[in-house]
């Protein structure tokens, strides 16, 4: 079921109405209620599918559970490399078995041996990567002792299978997600509205900026190799505001959405595109995967620890993984590897914590230092998309080196007018809104009521106006 459906805008007020008007009164029936829907809402795409994901929770249950119980170390490792095993097993086999042996074919042939794949028509469980990464977090952190495993199946059922951010993340915690489900929840008006307000700016940047900015990419892409460097230049650019609305704007309905069920989940994008280095915008982009990595792969690696070599490794292998887990190809693997590249720099000569703070924190503009740095981050960050884009390697170095070619300064042949104008109005209002956790969070606040909510209407018009006959999938429903 997509947010940005006719099914979704009847779903949720009827979840919404029995949640608060029906069982409101019973925290398990509430809790309930949210794994049935929870499970509508993901069997809307295959019901198939349904057993899969609850064999994943129930392992999970089960596997936390005897880790507590356990005081032999032998058997509680067994049982987290049980948890491993299995989820990351799932994930292999679902995303990844096309992929490894298609590269297993291509090298035998390299070398000679022709051999006949045994590929199998494989269809990727729609947020297959994220759930998976939501329960491993919660048995390692049982056996790291951080965390005290749940007795409660159903509370356990509905933090794995929550809907609104069960697809496309945030990646939460137990830690943070499954203790809420523990407590009695009231409706609190002010948060509802914030949760619709967030929703609205979401959808916003899904329908108008990130489904306009892709028909655009998608044409120059497609056929790049009819078109001139600036057009080329234009199309990494419209890229690069699709990936951002697409993904972000998923963030904030999700994170809306949860707040009308009076769950508070994580801020998963931070306004990235301001960032004055690569190590801010990582800060910043698609928090919940970067903190994930960081705290169960990164760290236990050694961090930015020991020698430099071993700095080295292990900030290569953070990125890289990072783009495997996007997805099976190498030109995701070498977008990872572009961006350690880029942030290599930075950890050695430790400066990768050095903007911890917003932009232009006591200013409205930002200084000559301060822009540039952004501009650059910017500028590298989009050539990095490129390749993520990109059908192959290929493909995206052929990219890159029509972009810069000797028509880059030519006028480009793709230039839609209204997009480019709503897209700068876009960036124009996320600037304003810097320093909250979404844009429009605070904006005109202090504004009479009818100013406000003139701004709201402009933004529901411009979603009609904009808007597909069709609606359009999230670009990370495919990760």
């Amino acid at each position: 079921m997509l947010f940005n459906s006719l099914d979704f805008a009847v779903f949720l007020p009827i979840v919404f109405l029995l949640y608060w008007f029906v069982v409101h009164k019973n925290l398990k029936h509430q809790n309930l209620l949210l794994v049935a829907a929870s499970y509508v809402f993901y069997g809307w795409w295959d019901y198939r599918f349904l057993g899969l994901i609850f064999f994943s929770s129930l392992i999970d249950f089960i596997v936390g559970l005897q880790i507590k119980k356990s005081q032999e170390p032998s058997v509680r490792k067994a049982l987290l490399w049980l948890s491993i095993f299995v989820n990351l097993g799932f994930l292999g086999f679902f995303k990844y078995y096309n992929f490894f042996v298609e590269n297993f074919v291509e090298v035998f042939s390299f070398f000679g041996h022709k051999i006949t794949p045994n590929s199998l028509h494989i269809i990727l469980p729609v947020g297959i990567s994220f759930y998976t990464f939501q329960t491993l977090s919660y048995t390692i952190d049982i056996y790291k002792g951080k965390l005290e495993p749940t007795k409660h199946l159903v509370a356990f059922l509905a933090f794995v299978s929550f809907f609104p951010q069960l697809v496309a993340g945030p990646i939460e915690r137990a830690t943070n997600l499954l203790p809420q489900f523990y407590k009695h929840r009231k409706f609190h008006y002010s948060k509802a509205v914030d949760g619709c307000r967030q929703i609205l700016w979401g959808l916003f940047k899904k329908i108008v900026i990130a489904d306009n900015c892709a028909q655009y990419a998608n044409a120059i892409f497609n056929h790049s190799d009819s078109y001139s460097g600036s057009t080329l230049l234009m199309g990494a650019l419209f890229f690069t505001f699709q990936i951002y609305g697409d993904f972000s704007g998923y963030s904030d309905i999700a994170i809306g959405t949860a707040r009308l069920f009076g769950f508070n989940l994580k801020q998963n994008f931070a306004f990235p595109y301001f960032s004055r280095d690569v190590a801010e915008f990582w800060r910043r982009w698609h928090i919940s995967l970067s903190t994930w990595f960081r705290d169960y792969l990164y760290i236990p690696l050694g961090g930015s620890k020991g020698s430099i070599w071993l700095k080295i490794r292990n900030t290569f292998v953070i990125f890289l993984v990072s783009g495997f887990w996007h997805g099976a190809n190498w030109t995701f693997v070498f977008w990872g590897f572009l961006n350690a590249l880029y942030f290599l720099p930075l950890l050695l000569a430790k400066q990768n914590r050095k903007h911890l703070n917003v932009v232009a924190q006591h200013s409205i503009l930002p200084n000559f230092r301060e822009f540039f740095s952004m501009a650059f981050t910017f500028g590298i960050t989009v050539l990095a998309w490129v390749f993520f884009r990109a059908e192959n390697f290929g493909h995206g170095l052929s990219y890159i080196q029509g972009i810069f070619s000797k028509e880059l300064l030519s006028l480009p042949k793709v230039r839609p007018t209204d997009v480019i104008v709503v897209t700068l109005l876009f960036v124009l209002v996320e600037w304003m809104g810097r320093k909250r956790h979404y844009a429009i969070e605070k904006l005109l606040s202090s504004q009479k009521r009818a100013l406000r909510w003139g701004f709201y209407m402009l933004l529901i018009a411009l979603i009609f106006v904009f808007s597909n006959e069709k609606p359009q999938e999230f670009i990370y429903f495919q990760f």
